[in-house]
């Protein structure tokens, strides 16, 4: 699994990091996505999924590899 974000789609929701804060962060100087973990495990795949489809600006792209 390969995960990218788009930083110009994110609009701070947040909800990435809620579901998968492994994962996701949020940067505190603008609240905008920080990706962890570009290549998480099998394990973390169904939350980092659900955090995609939950972003409201389409900002988490998740590959399979």
């Amino acid at each position: 699994m390969q995960v990218t974000v788009d930083q110009d789609r994110c609009c701070g929701s947040g909800q990435c990091v809620s579901t998968a804060p492994a994962v996701f962060d949020q940067s505190e100087e603008d609240g905008l996505v920080r990706l962890l973990l570009p290549g998480p495990d099998r394990a973390l795949s169904a939350t980092v999924r659900l955090a995609a489809a939950l972003c409201p600006g389409n900002a988490i792209t998740v590959l399979d590899d």
